[in-house]
């Protein structure tokens, strides 16, 4: 199968981190198209900035899915999405446009860790992306299961070196959120932590997911599921309407779902 990984921020070296994960995951007949969001900002911590990320996934989404030659040598036909940053920026509603699963890292991490112990907590790069971290958590009805979020409270030098200067303090936090808020499992959130999970591991006494691990796992999982698209109820492709000024390919993977034949009803 071939997964189309997709890093909603523009930082390269974050991208080099979750490609790096992603192989390490990745089962053996397991293709990967890693890209990097177009345009956006550096690392995501709002609700504003995961609105912006949306889009800038949406348009590489739609470059896969709304193509006329299905057979171009430089976008290959892909059987999934991994939305690849914390938070899951556009999801659910980037379901609608691709006729393959989209699958959101933090989805795939938070139902990991939901069968793995029944309280988690998820360990976050800033104080400021809590309030959007603790929405996601909420949208996906796991807010009951929730012990904590715990953040580094200081400023970053690099969003790809977040994993090296503070790896004493995301052990702490990981430490703390098992013995001071009852947590079964602990996320590693966000990509700039990717891998992280495989270097902690023995050092903190519960298990630890990775998001961009559970959600290229999770993501081969529902492919080989096989359970066809969504083409009626809550994700069935957006209705027809009158539209300007979208990209040519995203103008072009809307025309492709929504004019997809619909499952027979008999």
């Amino acid at each position: 199968m071939k997964l189309l990984v997709i890093n909603p921020n523009i930082s390269d070296d974050v991208t080099a981190l979750i490609e790096s994960e992603a192989l390490r995951s990745a089962a053996p007949k397991t293709e990967l198209v890693v890209r990097t969001a177009g345009h956006g900002v550096e690392y995501i911590e709002t609700r504003f900035e995961a609105l912006i990320a949306a889009g800038a996934v949406a348009e590489i989404i739609a470059e896969y899915t709304g193509r006329v030659d299905s057979s171009a040598v430089d976008c290959p036909p892909i059987d999934c999405v991994v939305v690849a940053a914390f938070g899951d920026p556009g999801m659910p509603a980037l379901k609608e446009l691709a006729d393959v699963p989209v699958i959101g890292i933090t989805e795939a991490a938070l139902c990991a860790a939901a069968l793995q112990g029944h309280r988690f907590s998820i360990i976050a790069i800033s104080d400021r992306i809590r309030p959007w971290y603790l929405d996601c958590v909420e949208r996906f009805g796991l807010g009951g299961r929730l012990a904590s979020i715990r953040s580094i409270n200081e400023s970053l030098n690099a969003i790809g070196s977040v994993q090296q200067d503070f790896r004493e303090t995301l052990l702490a936090l990981s430490r703390q959120a098992v013995t001071e808020d009852g947590a079964d499992v602990v996320i590693l959130a966000g990509a700039p932590l990717a891998g992280l999970a495989r270097e902690l591991q023995g050092q903190i006494p519960v298990p630890v997911v990775d998001g961009i691990s559970a959600g290229i796992r999770m993501a081969e999982a529902v492919v080989g599921l096989q359970s066809g698209p969504h083409r009626a109820g809550a994700f069935a492709p957006p209705p027809m309407k009158a539209r300007r000024g979208l990209s040519e390919n995203l103008d072009a993977a809307l025309a492709s779902a929504q004019t997809a034949p619909a499952a027979s009803t008999n």
